[in-house]
């Protein structure tokens, strides 16, 4: 039996609080600090680890996030997850974004479908449409290949499947498995579009349309944009587009489409990049082979996230000393910092995946909560945020914890010695000098060079940014997330935060306002 409890309700957190808290910059100065970074770690799906040695955590604060998982039912509420519950209450639907990648508990059927074997259906239709298009069988007006696809979305419809994509772009580039640019058009700003159709060749492009109901205003003025374009070319956009939405939109049997695949209604927005959302746009771009690649480590990441106990579990430990320094340690923010060029955009992705669905100040059941919830989310890749925001980081008056994310090998596979070591090996001296300059500070009599130190950081450590460690790396942030709603008995899985802009919006396009909102709109010339 579940119990879903506010997390000042339980015992351990109470215990929690009274733990005594650690001095960061003592603890890993010198040959403490070299103990911790090594036995502080636990591994992740593909040979990636989870080091928090620069954590403010020791063996009697891990004591408590251990009893706290417990009392909280971690592990068993996301094995309900996982096989079928209805978790996400607001809007009353089961959560499902595990099961595109991988079968993990029973089976989960839904009005008689089996929704394991519909995902891996699409799946198959999705693999099989990008063959045609790889080989030339399915082409343009022209009988020409098709050599971009522009994804055509909103949200988590383009900022999961961006973030994708660009993070394994340079390495199919270097394994000569790209097989069709991509780009993306997800601002309503026409400037977004227009710059888009501006670079590429269009009459050798396809398009996808990406929709759950059929209905985003954004998303579907976007899709007129493009095919008026067309349409100005002398080309048909029936035979240059083709849709992701749901089985039951008014778009999944429209004639204007080359071919629909569908999603449901069990995967949010922010975590449908395993799904066909992300599935149609990667599997053209590189191949579905990739794509498989890609599911295979989300899945075995999936798999570690199911291990009861928190010290063998990655994405739960992680989740736990978030909650112990949002809620104990008082901090309000993350900073996600990516030493890989390819995880330009991942920092956003994460931005959407935590804010929305954490940022939240009523329960599951709609009752107001009395603590912190989720944490404000930026971040840039390294270096170039040592060059911008690390100023604040260093020596702001807020402490913000930091996630670091760095690999060994680089994409390319070269790497000529430049002043006497390799660019990659620069990259990471900067990875390992921020960690210990963060948590163990410099002294200084010049109080503008002195360094107070105590700023905590993790960092998630891989040999190679490639497909499976990207998808181990999404569903490790995924399953954090999830893990963080359980603990404070939110609804991680619906975003009503977003709605009432959308229908505000409308009100001023039909001229239906008032008040202050009329005023913006004159000023905005509407």
């Amino acid at each position: 039996m579940l119990n879903w409890k506010n997390l000042d309700t339980l015992s351990s957190y109470a215990e929690l609080q009274k733990v005594k808290a650690v001095n960061l910059k003592e603890v890993m100065t010198g040959e403490n600090g070299a103990a911790r970074v090594k036995n502080y770690s636990v591994p992740m799906a593909e040979g990636m680890a989870y080091n928090y040695g620069a954590k403010a955590v020791d063996e009697d604060v891990l004591a408590a996030l251990v009893k706290l998982a417990s009392e909280a039912q971690l592990a068993e509420k996301y094995e309900d997850l996982y096989n079928g519950d209805m978790i996400n209450t607001g809007e009353k639907r089961l959560v499902l974004h595990q099961l595109t990648r991988g079968q993990l508990g029973q089976d989960v059927v839904v009005d008689g479908e089996n929704k394991r074997a519909f995902y891996v259906e699409q799946q198959k239709r999705i693999a099989a449409f990008a063959e045609k298009v790889h080989s030339g069988e399915i082409a343009n007006a022209a009988g020409e290949k098709f050599t971009t696809v522009v994804q055509i979305g909103i949200g988590g419809s383009d900022l999961g499947p961006r973030a994708m994509y660009l993070a394994l772009e340079n390495w199919a580039k270097t394994k000569g498995l790209l097989k069709m640019n991509a780009q993306f058009i997800s601002n309503v700003d026409p400037d977004d579009a227009a710059a888009v159709l501006r670079n590429i060749d269009v009459a050798h492009s396809l398009f996808i349309l990406v929709s759950k109901s059929g209905t985003t205003l954004e998303t579907l003025t976007n899709q007129t944009f493009v095919m008026n374009a067309l349409r100005k070319l002398g080309l048909d956009p029936a035979k240059h587009m083709i849709a992701v939405t749901s089985a039951t939109s008014p778009i999944a049997t429209s004639p204007e489409y080359l071919a629909a695949f569908y999603m449901d209604d069990y995967i949010g927005g922010r975590y449908s990049s395993t799904s066909a959302v992300g599935g149609a746009v990667l599997s053209l771009a590189f191949g579905p082979e990739v794509f498989a690649e890609f599911l295979e480590g989300a899945a075995a990441e999936d798999k570690l996230a199911a291990e009861k106990d928190p010290m063998k579990n990655p994405d739960m430990l992680d989740a736990l000393i978030g909650v112990y320094e949002r809620n104990v340690l008082g901090y309000e923010s993350t900073a996600i910092l990516p030493y890989s060029q390819g995880l330009s955009r991942f920092p956003a992705h994460l931005q959407q995946l935590d804010m929305e669905s954490n940022g939240k100040s009523v329960n599951r059941f709609g009752e107001p909560v009395d603590y912190p919830t989720g944490p404000v989310i930026f971040g840039e890749p390294g270096t170039n945020g040592q060059h911008s925001f690390y100023q604040l980081l260093h020596q702001g008056k807020d402490i913000i914890p930091l996630q670091f994310v760095g690999f060994r090998e680089n994409q390319i596979g070269m790497d000529d010695t430049i002043q006497g070591s390799t660019s990659q090996q620069k990259l990471c001296a900067n990875v390992a000098a921020q960690i210990v300059a963060f948590a163990c500070g410099k002294e200084d009599e010049n109080r503008n060079k002195n360094f107070e130190g105590g700023r905590p950081s993790s960092i998630i450590i891989g040999q190679q940014l490639n497909p499976r460690t990207l998808g181990a790396l999404l569903a490790h942030y995924e399953n954090k997330v999830m893990f963080q709603g359980f603990c404070w008995n939110l609804n991680s899985f619906d975003q009503e935060g977003v709605q009432l802009g959308k229908v505000l919006a409308k009100k001023v396009l039909a001229h239906e306002t008032d008040g202050a909102l009329k005023v913006y709109s004159d000023l905005l010339n509407i």
